[in-house]
């Protein structure tokens, strides 16, 4: 097949259709192994930073969180967005386990390796240049924002009786770790992609 039948395929509904889909499942499965590597790596340590941390002990009454929202939250702390805590005081307090003095800087590589091969294998072997690979490689952004705001939403641990929650910050799990860092690491990926064929 020649190169002006291959781009007459991805300026057709079905080629769209079938790059948004490939876009969509390679987000969806560059967020499910980030998380995958962030859980067996970090679950223990993350539960044992949360029981060390004294207000929220105190707020939880002894109750513990589970591994897997602790997790969630470390994975989204990778891509910037903060934990919010309730205070003893009744304020609201951030951390970022990652970013954090006890954190792991190299926690911080990962969303950019994972949605960097993402955008890779979202536009490889697609028609067109750089430009063209890289919009196909944003295409990642369609998988990873649902994940992420939903994780945001979900990973959510009521404090006792009251209104109070620790949870990420839901307006920059969406806005950074859903949209900017797949948007322009699946972009660049796919740029990428044009080099490495």
């Amino acid at each position: 097949m020649t190169t002006a039948e291959d781009a007459s395929l991805t300026t057709d509904g079905g080629g769209r259709r079938a790059t948004l889909v490939r876009g969509a499942v390679a987000g969806l499965g560059a967020w499910m192994l980030g998380y995958l590597v962030t859980y067996v790596s970090k679950s223990q340590a993350i539960s044992e930073a949360l029981r060390g941390i004294g207000f929220v002990s105190q707020l939880l009454g002894g109750e513990t969180i589970p591994a897997w929202k602790g997790v969630s939250w470390l994975f989204l702390n990778a891509h910037v967005v903060a934990t919010k805590f309730p205070t003893i005081t009744g304020g609201t307090q951030t951390a970022n386990f990652v970013t954090g003095e006890e954190g792991s800087a190299l926690l911080l590589a990962l969303p950019v390796v994972v949605l960097l091969a993402a955008g890779v294998v979202t536009a490889y072997g697609r028609p067109g240049g750089a430009v063209e690979r890289a919009k196909v490689g944003a295409t990642v952004a369609l998988g990873y924002l649902p994940l992420s705001a939903g994780v945001a939403l979900v990973a959510t641990h009521s404090v006792g009786d009251t209104d109070a929650a620790i949870a990420a910050d839901p307006v920059t799990a969406i806005l950074l770790a859903g949209a900017v860092y797949p948007l322009v690491l699946g972009a660049l990926g796919g740029a990428l992609s044009s080099v490495a064929e």
